[in-house]
């Protein structure tokens, strides 16, 4: 093939002159190495493990995720194998060596026992006609709410009779109503005569209270029953401490039992404000009822006192004290309050409220001087808090008619009644039943009018909200003030002291030492 044109014909064709140029020839080695050089930069250029969380949906989110895929693939398929290995298994014991085995081990009774050699049923071997009779039967029962320690005994399988024995002694001992409901039982029923009898009781024991177990047992042809006292530390449990930050976590951490502490605050907060008016240098001062047994047991009771302490003297003394059948909590000096609003009288709505109105029957303006409460016929009337009933029967146009006096110059009176059900005199508490509503006096249908009076005048029932105080005297004031003095003489934590038990079982001794004295004597 010509590439060029000579001179010559260049000059026929026309002015100039044009050469055409060829590369040079390239070997396959050269361009396979550029070529790859190029992907390998463009390899290198690309971003595989972008982030997945920007760009989503576009090509290089999907060539991350893609590549993510892979590799997530990779890992799981090099996981290794967690199946169990194969290793070598001990053939089976037969013939003499499986007997000399069994010789060896401990079997169970059904297996010949720990001699391994059971014996086969032989001509010698005959079938029983009835099953033997078990000597003796033990068993646990558990006393249920609303039950009997009589019925209990008797679903055990003691005979009616024996039952009845057996709870005429405990109720020699104790109060069957102060078993409680739990108590368990132990039972020891013995060979019966007979199988259509039942068996004899030989003995039941139980926690009869926290400081008394009792037995009863058998002794020859009748019962006895065995009184076990438990010795019982009634030492009350007093916990002191620094206020701190906070006054329940500091009584918490103290040891001080959750319900004690709720209660403790409580009752601070009849005499001050636990917020403002204590301060974190302040101590606490708890005392709680606290029993515990020589077995081990305890009884945690309620809170008996309660005290603050600044710099040494008392800020605030609350004792917990009974008098006139109820229970309250008095200062140091006898004088005890408990506050609340009156309760309602009845269930029903107020039909007239307290002021001027048209009387119904006399058809004239008349000061209404108290509530009237609607309500069927018979419906119950509440005492609106404790007080002593200074008026019971008819009177005029209020009809049947009761008035109580609460203290503090105030009372209470409650009008046309269908039936009184106090007496004059009595004593009422709060929310008792004192009649039920009808329609006596002047009244065009069965409703209750109620009234509340202040130093003998009627006064609105809706602005009276009532405090009660009550203070002691005399020798129950004395008591109270000695009763005080004993708990603060307590020391703290002196009822977690270690207590001395005065049981005379004998100590038990290993049969090993009592083998050795024998022999060295």
């Amino acid at each position: 093939m010509r590439l060029f044109k000579s001179i010559d014909m260049l000059a026929e064709d026309g002015f100039g002159a044009a050469a055409i140029a060829a590369p040079a020839p390239v070997s396959f080695r050269e361009s396979f190495s550029e070529t790859l050089g190029d992907w390998q930069d463009k390899f290198a250029d690309t971003e595989w493990v972008p982030d997945l969380g920007r760009d989503i949906g576009s090509f290089t989110w999907f060539r991350g995720l893609a590549t993510l895929v892979l590799l997530c693939g990779v890992a799981i398929s090099c996981l290794p194998d967690f199946g169990p290995i194969s290793g070598h298994q001990k053939e089976a014991l037969t013939g003499s060596r499986a007997d000399q085995m069994r010789s060896q081990v401990i079997a169970p009774l059904a297996y010949g026992s720990d001699t391994g050699i059971s014996m086969a049923a032989t001509d010698a071997v005959r079938p029983l006609a009835q099953s033997p009779e078990r000597p003796s039967i033990e068993l646990v029962a558990t006393l249920g709410r609303g039950d009997s320690l009589r019925r209990v005994l008797q679903r055990a399988g003691v005979a009616s009779n024996e039952a009845q024995q057996a709870t005429d002694l405990v109720a020699s001992a104790v109060a069957l109503g102060e078993l409680k409901p739990g108590t368990k039982i132990d039972v020891l029923l013995g060979r019966r005569p007979a199988k259509n009898q039942a068996r004899p009781l030989d003995q039941i024991a139980f926690r009869a209270r926290f400081d008394l177990n009792l037995e009863v047992l058998r002794d020859g042809a009748r019962l006895k029953l065995n009184r076990k006292p438990i010795i019982v530390d009634d030492t009350p449990l007093r916990i002191k401490g620094v206020v701190g930050s906070s006054l329940y976590r500091s009584a918490r951490a103290a040891g001080a039992p959750t319900e004690a502490v709720q209660k403790y605050l409580r009752v601070l907060g009849t005499k001050m404000s636990v917020s403002r008016d204590i301060r974190a240098t302040d101590e606490f001062d708890l005392i709680i009822n606290y029993r515990r047994a020589e077995t081990g047991e305890v009884e945690v009771g309620e809170l008996m006192y309660a005290g603050v302490e600044r710099d040494g003297k008392p800020q605030a003394q609350m004792l917990k004290w009974t008098s006139d059948g109820r229970t309250n909590w008095f200062e140091a000096s006898g004088v005890g309050q408990s506050q609340g609003e009156l309760v309602r009288p009845t269930n029903g709505r107020t039909t007239s409220g307290y002021g001027m109105r048209r009387h119904p029957i006399l058809r004239y303006l008349r000061m209404h001087s108290g509530l009237d409460f609607g309500g069927g016929y018979g419906a119950p009337i509440y005492a609106v808090t404790d007080g002593t009933i200074i008026m019971a029967g008819r009177n005029g146009g209020y009809g049947n008619f009761v008035k109580i006096r609460h203290g503090g110059g105030l009372a209470s009176g409650y009008g046309h009644m269908s039936r009184i059900a106090v007496r004059n005199g009595s004593r009422v508490r709060r929310g008792q039943i004192i009649g039920y509503i009808g329609s006596t006096g002047l009244s065009t249908g069965p409703h209750l009018h109620y009234e509340l009076y202040r130093n003998g005048r009627a006064i609105n029932p809706n602005s009276v909200k009532f405090v009660q105080r009550s203070e002691l005297s005399g020798s129950e004031l004395r008591k109270f003030k000695g009763e005080l003095q004993r708990l603060k003489r307590v020391e703290p934590g002196a009822a977690l002291r270690s207590l001395k038990s005065v049981s005379t079982k004998p100590k038990m001794e290993r049969e090993i030492n009592r083998l050795m004295k024998t022999s060295v004597s």
